[in-house]
């Protein structure tokens, strides 16, 4: 029996059991609506047998064409919440999400160990990972790190050999196209990295129709999905709305407030102004086209957490190489023994869930039934709490189902502009209406007459038509 392990590998096992720790009990995990909705999409699709292509939720939405993306994601929350032999529910939830980011996490601090001595390769993983915390949600996006971790490692090492890459990479392009949305990122960085490659090439026309050949390949793969040519062109319609930059995650990164995107950024500008670390113009230029999406919309900076140490291994490697030692063989044991205490830990306490910001849980269990049942203008983040208990909502977080025009609408009445207000509750029937009870919408429904407030908490406020 071996003595000593691999460093890279305990390094990757360390760094995957500190992010399970985080997922597997944080509460912050379930701080997003979409949550609900997604594993309420699952378990249609597998009552149903059939993916989802039109909206079964939404009042105002009902019936229309919906792309569901992400249906093979909300298949698996749909069935960790079940929780066949392992415990389902929130538990399983967490579970699943754990076991996802600790992935992607022992995927990335593998690459960079590899390549780095131990502390810088600490410094490098701890303020790239650090950027993803922000967005660790139980959501289908945070199920595609691992794959972005390894296709972005597997390109990174292909142009350090000045080889293609390896075709055991292309089966990573249907799952996460299946998966999310941001498989086409991936698509984008190949392409990025195979340009570098035909520029640092001697024989370019040869290189380019060998890294021609495998992104062709990988686009051709990522329509073997429910939907076909339209998943290609899904992100594109995504990325086209209007309306899309007044959701949270899709604004501007904002450092009012000190967080771990601009520490890190700030770090790598003094490392790279230090003069010791080379990196070649054009993978530079790469590395600005993935700060500029984190910069341009907030919930990007969780692939820059991930892929910016991966392209930057390779030269921080030349300066600080990793050295040719070996760490005792208990250690990596000793990770997998923390990876158990987690899981029966994890498997032994229960989650409780009660009001927060996206759970108006008092309010609406204040609402009679036979109300709940009729057409309902609600809060953003309440959209899929109330799906998740069987109300069908005027709106939730699917932007690409409602529409610019739908949300440019939504937007002016919980501005909020009487108008708007008015003529949408005559035109959808509107019979109750629950909101943040921070929103400015409802001092005006207050002066609404023919509407009075049926319940009000510290988190919502809940009208009625008299």
């Amino acid at each position: 029996m071996p003595r000593t392990a691999s460093p890279a590998l305990s390094f990757a096992l360390f760094a995957g059991l500190a992010f399970f720790a985080v997922a597997a009990f944080s509460p912050a995990i379930l701080n997003d609506s979409d949550t609900y909705w997604h594993i309420r999409a699952g378990e249609w699709m597998l009552a149903h047998g059939q993916v989802l292509r039109a909206d079964p939720f939404s009042y105002t939405s009902a019936g229309a064409p919906w792309q569901a993306q992400e249906w093979l994601a909300e298949i698996v929350m749909a069935l960790a919440w079940r929780g066949a032999r392992f415990p389902g529910g929130w538990p399983g939830i967490h579970l699943l999400f754990a076991a996802a980011i600790a992935l992607a996490a022992g995927i990335a601090a593998h690459a960079v160990r590899k390549r780095l001595d131990t502390v810088p390769a600490l410094l490098t993983v701890v303020l790239g990972l650090a950027c993803v915390a922000g967005s660790l949600l139980a959501r289908p996006h945070t199920l595609s790190l691992p794959l972005l971790a390894l296709w972005t490692a597997g390109l990174v090492a292909a142009r350090e050999k000045n080889t293609p890459p390896g075709w055991w990479l292309i089966p990573v392009i249907p799952l996460w196209a299946n998966l999310h949305g941001s498989f086409a990122f991936g698509l984008a960085l190949a392409g990025a990295l195979g340009a570098e490659a035909v520029l640092d090439s001697s024989d370019r026309k040869r290189t380019a129709l060998r890294w021609g050949a495998f992104l062709a390949v990988a686009i051709a793969s990522a329509i073997l999905t429910p939907f076909g040519v339209k998943t290609l062109l899904f992100p594109f319609h995504l990325l086209g709305m209007e309306q899309l930059t007044q959701i949270g995650e899709w604004q501007a990164a904002d450092f009012s407030q000190l967080s771990p995107f601009p520490i890190a950024l700030l770090a790598t500008l003094f490392v790279l102004g230090m003069g010791k670390v080379r990196v070649t113009p054009f993978r530079l230029l790469i590395l600005v086209g993935v700060i500029y999406m984190a910069l341009a919309h907030g919930r990007h900076q969780m692939l820059a957490g991930i892929v910016a140490p991966l392209l930057l291994a390779p030269a921080l490697g030349r300066a600080w190489p990793a050295r040719a030692d070996r760490t005792p063989a208990w250690l990596p044991m000793l990770a997998v023994l923390g990876f158990a205490a987690l899981l029966a830990a994890r498997v032994a306490v229960p989650v409780t869930r009660g009001d927060d910001p996206m759970t108006p849980a008092t309010a609406l269990a204040h609402v009679p039934r036979f109300i709940r049942q009729q057409p309902v203008l609600n809060d953003y983040a309440f959209g899929g709490y109330l799906i998740w208990n069987g109300d069908k909502p005027f709106i939730d977080s699917r932007a690409d189902l409602y529409g610019d025009i739908f949300l440019r609408n939504y937007q002016d009445i919980t501005a909020p502009d009487r108008a708007a207000l008015e003529s949408s509750l005559a035109y959808y029937h509107v019979r109750w209406t629950i909101f943040s009870a921070r929103a400015p919408v409802v001092k005006l429904l207050d002066e609404t007459p023919g509407w009075r407030r049926f319940y009000a908490d510290r988190l919502a406020v809940v009208h009625v038509r008299d």
